[in-house]
């Protein structure tokens, strides 16, 4: 893709990315200043930051970084769905685009180039662009991980929040959005999308494994998987979301 596509793109595309917070402030600086280039490039006109009553510096990490913080009650569903109201409804923004992304991701440098175009691109108003997953993790248990998240979203069409979500706003809006669950709310949507909706992008979205060192990837893994299986069994989120933790 030339120079001169790559700015056409980013004039035509108006990004507006969300982001939900919980006590963030150690990881959500890394987060925000990967954004700094589809800031520069002009293809973020806002980043929202939802804080669910962080107690830590969250707030003034994301008033530093220029993003709007606002309240919402604590729950990643209802955080994502409040976030998502903020940033599509200012006019003189005019954000038509929304980008989901955890506080302990980092967007791999050029996501801005592909994100453009993979908006810009005609029938992908319909279509949900997910990130390639990676942790910040050297183990060996990490790579293994990766693969197999890989492939859960290349033939299952199940990827998780922490892979980011980038989708039209108009999509978003007639499938329903998030719903106010304090858990599998990334599931709940993704479900709702449906595998041949899904373009993966080849940018990656690296997340903290601090999770995966601190009980086991082994451990980690299955609780997650536990968790999802809770889930399809409709055991109510609330339940699952203290097993998580």
């Amino acid at each position: 893709m030339g120079q001169k596509q790559r700015d056409t793109d980013m004039d035509r595309v108006r990004l507006g990315v969300v982001i939900p917070t919980f006590n963030a402030e150690k990881t959500l600086a890394a987060t925000l200043n990967s954004l700094q280039p589809g800031r520069v490039s002009g293809l973020v006109r806002e980043v929202v930051v939802v804080d669910g009553g962080s107690t830590d510096g969250t707030w003034a990490v994301a008033t530093a970084f220029g993003a709007r913080p606002i309240g919402a009650t604590k729950g990643r569903g209802s955080q994502l769905a409040a976030g998502a109201r903020t940033a599509s409804t200012d006019r003189n923004l005019s954000v038509d685009w929304l980008l989901f992304l955890h506080a302990d991701t980092i967007l791999e440098g050029g996501w801005d180039m592909e994100v453009a175009g993979f908006c810009d691109m005609p029938g992908n108003q319909e279509r949900v662009g997910v990130f390639a997953f990676a942790l910040d993790d050297t183990h060996h248990a990490a790579r293994r991980l990766e693969k197999l998240v890989e492939w859960r979203t290349r033939f299952f069409g199940m990827p998780y929040g922490d892979q980011g979500l980038v989708i039209h706003r108009s999509f978003y809006n007639a499938l329903g959005g998030f719903r106010s669950l304090p858990l599998m709310e990334d599931v709940d949507l993704v479900r709702r999308i449906g595998k041949r909706r899904l373009h993966m992008l080849n940018t990656t979205a690296t997340t903290s494994a601090a999770r995966y060192r601190r009980d086991g990837y082994l451990r980690r893994s299955a609780r997650n998987l536990l968790c999802l299986l809770l889930y399809f069994l409709r055991v109510p989120p609330h339940l699952i979301a203290k097993l998580y933790r």
